[in-house]
């Protein structure tokens, strides 16, 4: 058992530094491969597995915590999380086909940035703690509570897999049109959601 654990852990184990050069470039707002939904990933194969390990590898290249395949222009719903990232002992989180199951009634108001809109910090208001299902990197299928900065994450990263960005969810309008004059973005870019 101790010996399948340590292979499955390896699957993904990369170290948590930047890169001079990332294999992979994080799209920003204004391209349009971040508006288009991903499809679900039918195989979970070592494609997957290095792609994980690529979005990755370009997540902490941007020193971000969550990053989705479509950030990087793919369109597979594919996540990688790591918000303990001063600790090489604690391994990444990769959803693969995620799926919030439940929601909790109450809801946070938390800052949140992304890797997509750089230097850009706004209040987001979302559900607390959720439950999610997903395949995990070995395709085996998984369920997590998860609740603060982690539930938020996932939530954000999931965003992505539609085409949201968290900027569509910002309440307070002219803070957002300030905040994304300020980093050279568009309020044009923005998809306000109802």
């Amino acid at each position: 058992m101790a010996r399948t654990a340590e292979k499955d852990k390896a699957a993904i184990a990369i170290p948590k530094e930047p890169l001079e050069t990332p294999p992979l470039e994080i799209h920003t707002l204004g391209n349009k491969v971040l508006r288009q939904p991903a499809r679900r990933i039918s195989k979970v194969d070592e494609s997957i597995r290095e792609l994980a390990r690529n979005m990755l590898r370009s997540m902490y290249s941007a020193k971000g915590i969550g990053l989705a395949a479509p950030q990087v222009g793919i369109h597979n719903q594919l996540l990688v999380i790591d918000i303990d990232l001063e600790n090489p002992a604690t391994p990444p989180l990769v959803l693969i086909n995620p799926e919030i199951v439940a929601s909790s009634a109450s809801i946070e108001t938390y800052e949140e940035g992304c890797l997509s809109i750089p230097g850009v910090y706004l209040d987001v208001i979302r559900p607390s703690s959720i439950k999610v299902s997903y395949r995990d990197e070995m395709g085996r299928p998984k369920k997590m509570n998860a609740d603060g900065l982690i539930a938020r994450c996932i939530q954000h990263e999931m965003d992505h897999l539609q085409g949201v960005l968290f900027v569509d969810r910002v309440t307070n309008q002219e803070e957002l049109s300030r905040e994304l004059k300020e980093h050279g973005f568009q309020n044009k870019d923005v998809r306000a959601l109802a």
